[in-house]
């Protein structure tokens, strides 16, 4: 019997299948100092133990994408090791706040199936769950991918497509326990813009960029225990190159993003995302944001703001997302819709 993993093909999911996923991951601060090493990563709630504890939270939380990192890395091995490519998100609500100390697991449910009509490979659509030591919902998100057939001559499945909300309602989102923006010290977060200071359809231009290194995007990978061959073996692709991992994208446009908005402090919801292209090293990335919503909070002093965050390589323009066809410019990377939480 092998006693090593190949991962699993198209044909080994099932609806209804639930994939509890090895290995839980006690996170400290260690995770705080790589991740902000990584990505220039600077809002302050997740910065300061002192902005967040005038801000009600105590101690300052991890930073949002650290928990949805951990928690996607430990999905990898039953989900998308023999993956062509992650496509999409959907559903997300980030529950409670992870601290140092915590320690977080995953398990997935197969909600969705769908063979592609080449016979090659197929699309899954898993919710998957991470948990903390107390078995307290951390995080859950629905996610889709694109994986390759073992046999292209297995018969394909039942086609099931789930029927995904557009957007999480902004009543359903989770504000932290004990959190209170009446108090809150712009100057200290670095921009003095409020709620109030933006207008839905506005668009923002990060102005600035960074350059995707092949040893960063490696380290990355590792640090979040993603070992999906696109992403390490450079010989699993025909072109001879490694993909980098769609989360670094999100990382860097999510830090980029601090430029124009520096106070949505938290991310509490993710409506939908798309890895639009290939991002390969040596590409510089650049971000824009557009304001698609605003809502209120029952927390003091707390509003909720719905964006779009768009990575873009060279060529992109701030505002350009899709060519006259409907279809994503060449250019765009990363297309993804949450909310954050921002002082009103």
């Amino acid at each position: 019997m092998a006693k090593t993993n190949p991962g699993r093909f198209f044909e080994d999911y099932a609806v209804g299948q639930v994939i509890a996923h090895a290995v839980p991951r006690t996170l400290s601060g260690g995770e705080r100092a790589l991740y902000h090493a990584l990505y220039p990563a600077r809002h302050a709630l997740c910065s300061s133990d002192a902005f967040a504890a005038a801000c009600g939270l105590g101690a300052a939380p991890l930073d949002d994408l650290i928990a949805f990192h951990t928690v996607f890395g430990k999905t990898v091995p039953d989900i998308s090791l023999n993956a062509v490519a992650n496509l999409g998100y959907a559903e997300g609500r980030w529950h409670r706040p992870v601290r140092a100390g915590d320690t977080l697991r995953s398990q997935s449910e197969v909600i969705g199936l769908k063979q592609n009509s080449n016979g090659k490979s197929g699309v899954v659509w898993v919710r998957t769950r991470g948990l903390n030591q107390r078995d307290e919902l951390v995080l859950d998100y629905v996610r889709w991918v694109m994986v390759r057939k073992r046999d292209q001559g297995t018969p394909a499945p039942e086609t099931v497509v789930p029927d995904l909300a557009k957007a999480v309602a902004a009543s359903d989102l989770v504000v932290p326990e004990g959190l209170d923006f009446t108090g809150y010290d712009f100057t200290l977060a670095g921009e003095p813009h409020r709620m109030a200071d933006y207008e839905i359809g506005e668009v923002i231009d990060h102005v600035d960029g960074v350059t995707v290194e092949e040893a960063e995007h490696m380290q990355a990978t590792r640090l979040w225990q993603n070992t999906a061959k696109v992403h390490f073996d450079a010989t699993f692709r025909e072109d001879g190159r490694r993909l980098i991992y769609g989360g670094h994208i999100i990382s860097l446009a999510r830090a980029l993003s601090f430029n124009g908005l520096a106070n949505a402090q938290m991310i509490v919801g993710l409506n939908g995302g798309a890895h639009a292209n290939p991002c390969f090293a040596g590409d510089t990335v650049r971000a824009w944001s557009e304001v698609l919503d605003k809502a209120e909070t029952s927390a003091p002093g707390v509003g909720a703001i719905r964006l779009r965050l768009v990575a873009v390589k060279a060529g992109g323009v701030p505002g350009a997302l899709r060519g006259e066809e409907g279809k994503y410019r060449p250019e765009v990377l990363l297309d993804l819709d949450y909310w954050a939480l921002m002082p009103v």
